[in-house]
């Protein structure tokens, strides 16, 4: 035997089964999927002599102890000041911290996920991708899992910042400023903020108009061509709530080279306070999030020990700067 092949990894079977990572996982650690998709997995891993290491045994004795971070893009301030924080609890606990970046991609995520599992990682904090089924084979495995920034299952801890309230008191904002097409530029996996700003609107007596909801991948390239194509092809538009610092960041960007005027044609908020913000011109108007706290408390959530309120809310705080005016 060669001591020296690649071991068989999770992805490997999806591969031969022509299924995906988050099906693989979730048929090994029993949970639902059809007979046909079960037994073309099942056959796959037997195949593959696909053995991972933390199925089938005591998996709580067995853990390798540490705590695993998923977080969408480690470029992204926001995440980097979560992670920071994440980091300066696990530091004082003596605790090394593995980081994973999903790109906001669910089957990325699963794929991290499967990964953690096999190396027996104890306790992991992710900003999730995907939907709560996603985290499913995680739970089964025995691994103690916290969510921050975002929240998909009741049944899991999480910290987060208030965003209902900070978008609420964004739109309010602006409505009194008489905004009444007012565009909101979202990431994927921001479906609270984007429900919270068409509830606001609606509460206003706001028309709700489904166009100007666009979603941008994490990316900045997918950012600013959000960004650029909403400016470029509603005219109508005075008013942009931008859910990121990137997605305010292409916005700022992209005003520029069209030639759109902030405040003067299109005022901007921007989700998230960076340094940056302060030094635009005009200086940002904001919605600022606690991004370490948030990430400190969730490392001190997933390294208590007994019970644990299952979600922590952090309040959020509107910055009022130069980049918003009236309606012209």
């Amino acid at each position: 035997m060669n001591m020296a092949q690649r071991r068989t990894t999770i992805k490997d079977v999806a591969e031969a089964a022509g299924v995906g990572v988050a099906t693989v996982s979730r048929v090994l650690s029993g949970g639902s999927a059809s007979a046909e998709t079960r037994e073309r997995v099942l056959a796959a891993a037997a195949r593959l002599d696909y053995r991972p290491s933390a199925l089938g045994r005591n998996l709580r004795q067995q853990r390798s102890g540490g705590i695993g971070l998923l977080v969408p893009d480690i470029t992204d301030s926001f995440y980097a000041r979560l992670t920071d924080g994440v980091l300066s609890c696990a530091r004082s606990y003596g605790e090394p911290v593995t980081i994973g970046v999903t790109g906001d991609d669910p089957e990325q995520e699963a794929e991290l996920i499967g990964t953690l599992i096999e190396q027996s990682m104890d306790r992991v904090i992710a900003v999730p991708s995907g939907d709560g089924e996603t985290w499913a084979p995680a739970l089964r495995a025995g691994l103690n899992v916290v969510f921050a920034d975002r929240q998909v299952r009741d049944d899991v801890p999480g910290v987060v910042a208030d965003d209902r309230a900070g978008v609420r008191t964004a739109v309010e904002y602006l409505v009194g400023l008489g905004h009444r097409k007012i565009a909101f530029l979202a990431r994927h996996g921001q479906s609270q903020r984007v429900a919270a700003f068409t509830d606001t609107l609606a509460s206003l007596g706001v028309p709700v108009d489904p166009e100007l909801v666009v979603l941008a991948r994490a990316s900045r390239d997918s950012a600013y061509a959000a960004a650029a194509g909403l400016l470029q092809h509603r005219a109508d538009l005075t008013a942009v709530l931008a859910g990121g610092n990137m997605l305010g960041e292409a916005t700022v960007l992209a005003a520029r080279e069209l030639h759109v005027r902030i405040p003067r044609d299109v005022s901007l908020i921007m989700f998230d306070d960076v340094p940056w913000a302060e030094l635009c011109s005009p200086p940002l108007t904001v919605i600022a999030q606690p991004a370490q706290d948030v990430g400190y408390r969730a490392a001190e959530l997933v390294l208590r020990q007994g019970r644990r309120p299952r979600t922590v809310t952090l309040p959020t705080e509107l910055i009022v700067r130069a980049s918003c005016g009236p309606r012209r």
